[in-house]
């Protein structure tokens, strides 16, 4: 019998040894590079379960017989997190959750009967933790509580088509593809009150309006991908601008997709044709960029949703380099390649001076306009192109 125990323990050893990961190691990946002051440091990235789940041991898999396969996003768009979950819009699935207390990789647990979803394309999270699910194809933004569980429904399928979903004091505004325009809801009693975009003078109009965000000062960004920019509005529809247009030099979008904003009104725009996330000021000057078409450690493949955390920086305190400064975190999703969810931090160098924003601006042009002449020409394009 011991022998038999011994021997088992042996083969138990030589099997997990040889079925444990390797653990893939990377350079601290900075934007912009070196000598350059950094201001955005790669952190992390998240595709499936292998990212957050422990493994399995390799003696479980000898006696049980189970070839491990480990699930994966298969084709992410929007993105949230909230008290240690990072919620994914998986569009041929559902939306996917990776609890990083639990270590867990699972469905959102309400997405089923009532709360089942057909393509989610965007996400976001209120004060509450409610969440709030625009699904193209259902045709509904669909509403989960703070538990995940489903509460109720915005919309009627085939009138529209939500594409993307935000709460600002006490109302949904919804991003309507279908209309052209930005549909604002009572939050708790689902009465659409009012719609705007869609008239008015032209320069208010929108075309293909995809993505929202508020900043501090309660203003509405909305890309635009019919307009090739991010048209900016107040709360109650009025017109005040615009960023970007279509193009190549600095401040111009190729496919200007996710759009976020920080408590300094910096607003960031995730551009799939260059792969990357450019920074503006309010009033559209671009401060930096960062990311790169790519496969490694920092680098984007049809960057889709992009959005800042300032309450979940404490899970990911471990990657940061210990001479940078976390101001806060920038997720941004890839639709293709093995880095789906990237996780960066924003921030300056410890003990330097940074010059100012007009200063940053000039040295940005010959970065982009650099990265821009060697960008790869893209072969596919996001499933809400198709």
């Amino acid at each position: 019998m011991k022998k038999i125990l011994l021997c088992m323990a042996v083969c138990m050893t030589m099997i997990s040894g040889c079925a444990a990961p390797k653990k893939v190691e990377h350079g601290v990946v900075f934007y912009p590079e070196p000598p350059n002051l950094p201001r955005v440091q790669f952190l992390v990235s998240f595709t499936g379960e292998k990212d957050i789940q422990p493994p399995k041991s390799g003696f479980e898999a000898f006696v049980t017989g189970v070839k491990e396969s480990p699930r994966r996003l298969d084709k992410p768009y929007g993105v949230a997190i909230h008290e240690g979950k990072i919620y994914v819009c998986d569009t041929n699935a559902t939306v996917m959750v990776f609890d990083l207390n639990q270590r867990t990789y699972e469905p959102l647990k309400g997405a089923v009967g009532l709360g089942k979803l057909v393509q989610p394309i965007n996400i976001s999270v209120d004060r509450d933790g409610n969440k709030y699910v625009a699904d193209s194809v259902r045709g509904q933004v669909i509403v989960f509580d703070k538990n995940d569980l489903y509460v109720k429904a915005f919309g009627r399928s085939g009138a529209w088509r939500p594409v993307d979903a935000v709460v600002f004091e006490g109302k949904l505004y919804v991003a309507d593809a279908a209309n052209r325009e930005i549909k604002v809801f009572d939050k708790n009693s689902g009465v659409l009150e009012r719609s705007f975009g869609a008239k008015g003078e032209i320069d208010a109009q929108l075309v293909r309006p995809i993505n929202l965000v508020f900043d501090a000062e309660g203003y509405l960004y909305v890309t635009d991908a019919g307009r090739f920019q991010v048209v900016r509005f107040d709360r109650d529809g009025h017109f005040f601008g615009t960023i970007g247009k279509l193009g190549t030099n600095i401040g111009h979008f190729g496919r200007p997709r996710g759009v976020a904003a920080d408590k300094e009104n910096r607003i960031y725009v995730a551009d799939a044709s260059y792969n990357n996330v450019q920074i503006f000021s309010r009033d559209g000057q671009n401060l930096t960029f960062f990311g790169e078409a790519g496969t490694d450690p920092g680098k984007l493949t049809l960057p889709a949703k992009v959005v800042i955390d300032y309450e979940n920086k404490k899970y990911f305190e471990k990657y940061v380099d210990p001479n940078f400064a976390m101001e806060h975190l920038v997720i941004v999703t890839s639709q293709f390649g093995d880095r789906l969810v990237n996780v960066f931090a924003f921030g300056k160098e410890k003990g330097k001076k940074y010059p100012s924003d007009e200063e940053f601006f000039e040295q940005l042009k010959e970065r982009l306009q650099k990265q821009r002449k060697e960008q790869p020409q893209e072969t596919e394009k996001p499933e809400e192109d198709k």
